[in-house]
């Protein structure tokens, strides 16, 4: 007998609910913002939407099916299953977070707060989870096959990111490592630098696309279906040891750009979640490309 579907609802911890658990009361938070020149009632009121968009989309989830709830600090220790429909309900950023934990599960991007998110992944109302529930479960709506980033280090450790991925040091330290592209002649060139920034056509409408008009706005920034990624070094730093003639190209599916450590420690993370960083020591290799699964996104 085969389990019924599970609905997954992820969310995010609110500004509010973080203001109030850092200061103990809603008073004190209060006071803290006031202090600042800001008023508690808009972050509040953003809360409770966030709240009631939450509890909707929760409603909506069918009475035959299984259900189940997680924030986003907890997707990394969250065990989906191969019967789940993710619901992330919060802005495009959440459904960037969830992307590297889901595999080919169908996600459904529920906006908590119409008119503060660009919509670009968030693109349905809570009201619309009653109906696209179902049908996802059952493979008969549209998908939006989103490409996403891999990075696999020498020891197997693997990340995998729907916007970008960061390698270099945590904090503001310079980067030391060696970087190389398939098919560049083998050229391998030393390198410090502020670290490597690898996006897909979803992270071309942010961090990606910051880099990318910083240099120039050369070159046509990929799509979110393209098999195509475009990588950036920030900031490379010549000296007598250190080159930039590798600062920035694309990667196609079968290209990878590899990047061995020499510094005592760098990091690896995509979409913001250094949380969930992965630790590169000296002489490790990272290597970076196109990902072979892609996020499967409810149109």
């Amino acid at each position: 007998m085969s389990l019924a579907p599970r609905a997954v609802l992820v969310h995010r911890t609110t500004e509010y609910e973080e203001l109030v658990a850092r200061h103990g009361t809603h008073g004190q938070a209060a006071f803290f913002l006031s202090s600042r020149g800001r008023d508690i009632a808009e972050v509040a009121e953003r809360h409770r939407r966030a709240q009631r968009a939450l509890a909707e989309a929760g409603a909506a989830v069918p009475l035959s099916w299984r259900r189940a709830q997680v924030e986003r600090a907890d997707l990394d220790r969250f065990p989906f299953g191969p019967e789940d429909v993710v619901v992330a309900v919060g802005q495009d950023g959440l459904v960037a977070n969830v992307a590297q934990y889901v595999g080919a599960r169908p996600v459904v991007g529920v906006d908590a707060d119409p008119g503060r998110n660009p919509g670009v992944l968030v693109r349905h109302r809570p009201s619309d989870v009653a109906r696209l529930l179902p049908a996802a479960a059952a493979g008969v709506t549209g998908v939006d096959e989103l490409t996403m980033v891999e990075a696999v280090t020498d020891d197997a450790q693997r990340l995998v990111a729907l916007n970008e991925i960061y390698v270099g040091a945590a904090g503001h330290r310079t980067a030391r490592y060696r970087l190389g592209l398939d098919g560049d002649g083998g050229v391998v060139e030393a390198q410090a630098s502020s670290g490597v920034l690898i996006g897909t056509g979803t992270g071309a409408t942010g961090w990606i696309r910051s880099v990318w008009q910083e240099r120039g706005g050369t070159g046509r920034l990929p799509g979110p279906t393209d098999g195509r990624l475009l990588w950036f070094v920030r900031e490379a730093w010549p000296s007598p040891v250190t080159g930039t003639r590798l600062s920035a190209g694309e990667l196609t599916t079968s290209a990878h750009l590899s990047l061995t450590v020499e510094s005592e420690r760098l990091v690896a993370f995509g979409d913001g979640m250094e949380s969930d960083a992965i630790e590169l020591t000296w002489g490790q290799t990272v290597r970076v490309g196109v990902c072979g699964e892609r996020l499967r996104l409810v149109g």
